[in-house]
């Protein structure tokens, strides 16, 4: 029986590295020995935390972004085969056995080190999507962490201008700034609303993307929308928000849109609703063509071993952390 290593997180605050025995797959699933996983910082600390909002059951094993190596197969699945190099949306581990249907060939030209941002790109790409931005409407994305980034990104791509990045950490800015945002602003700054206000020709913008968790954002982000602008609510919020929906919401002919990654439909891509296969095949495009530009993004890549001190590092310098992967290759 080989042996193989997970990530768990045993009690709100204690993630453990242990071991497990690795199971062949069945009929219809692959066994992958991973090369990377990405860390979801916003989810997953959240989860580990146990804010609001999250399961809070204990212990819980986390992760929704691995890209390795197919290593078995199941006796039924024909699209695949061993040594395949692909993506699945399964947790932090050295071995994992995923369903056929979870699992991804990565493109010839894409590098590991991008294509672990897969499942992240995606979450981005759908909730851009659903804001229908058009050219040359402006867009001012809250939350510069690592969906927040993608989110700029992609609104660019989609015509946006200008673009508006914020965030309270400068350094998360500056990388926003260097990968695409046309204007990027501190909120905690005294001058802030008037700046906004100015690279906005007074109106506010037309699409403000949440992108944070922070219940309080969600204030900030109805206050930044034009009249009859689109607020879309990427970021998982984690706590309730008290909202005046008379002044902020019903006077100003605001457009809200939750926009969480499990409301896909699963079969067929219709407008502004892609299926997580089809969102795929465009992130994958953008990646090798360099539109989109991850690498920046990724702060560090660490042993698994030292998997503890990395969501440590996620949670208490998030000025100089957006994203960490965890590298399984000598489990």
């Amino acid at each position: 029986m080989v042996r193989g290593y997970r990530v768990v997180f045993k009690a709100p605050g204690v993630v453990k590295v242990e071991s497990f025995d690795v199971i062949p797959p069945s009929r219809h699933q692959v066994l992958i020995r991973n090369i990377l996983t990405l860390i979801s910082p916003g989810t997953e600390i959240a989860f580990l935390m146990a804010l609001p909002n999250t399961p809070r059951k204990f212990p819980m094993y986390p992760g929704y972004s691995s890209v390795g190596i197919i290593e078995e197969i199941g006796e039924d699945v024909k699209e695949f085969k061993r040594g395949d190099l692909v993506v699945a949306t399964a947790p932090h581990a050295s071995h994992v056995v995923v369903h056929a249907d979870n699992v991804y060939k990565v493109p010839e030209g894409v590098d590991v080190k991008d294509a672990v941002f897969f499942t992240l790109s995606c979450i981005a790409l759908q909730g851009v999507r659903k804001a229908r931005i058009e050219l040359g409407e402006s867009v001012a994305v809250i939350g510069e962490g690592i969906v927040g980034q993608l989110a700029t990104q992609l609104a660019r791509l989609s015509g946006a201008i200008p673009v508006i990045g914020l965030d309270l950490y400068n350094t998360r800015l500056k990388i926003a700034q260097r990968l695409g945002a046309d204007v990027v602003l501190n909120p905690s700054r005294s001058d802030f609303m008037r700046e906004f206000l100015r690279v906005t020709d007074g109106e506010g913008a037309k699409v403000v993307i949440e992108a944070t968790g922070n219940p309080q954002a969600i204030n900030l982000a109805l206050k930044l929308a034009s009249h009859r602008g689109r607020v879309i609510l990427l970021g998982s919020t984690r706590g309730k928000s008290t909202v005046n929906f008379y002044s902020d919401v019903h006077k100003k002919g605001l457009i809200i849109i939750g926009a969480h990654n499990s409301i896909r439909p699963k079969y067929e891509s219709y407008e502004a609703y892609w299926t997580f296969k089809d969102d795929l095949k465009v992130v994958f495009r953008l990646l090798k063509s360099k539109r989109l530009k991850v690498r920046e993004l990724l702060s560090d890549i660490i042993p698994f071993t030292e998997t503890p001190e990395a969501y440590r590092r996620l949670r208490e310098e998030k000025e100089r952390y957006i994203t960490i992967a965890l590298d399984w290759r000598k489990a």
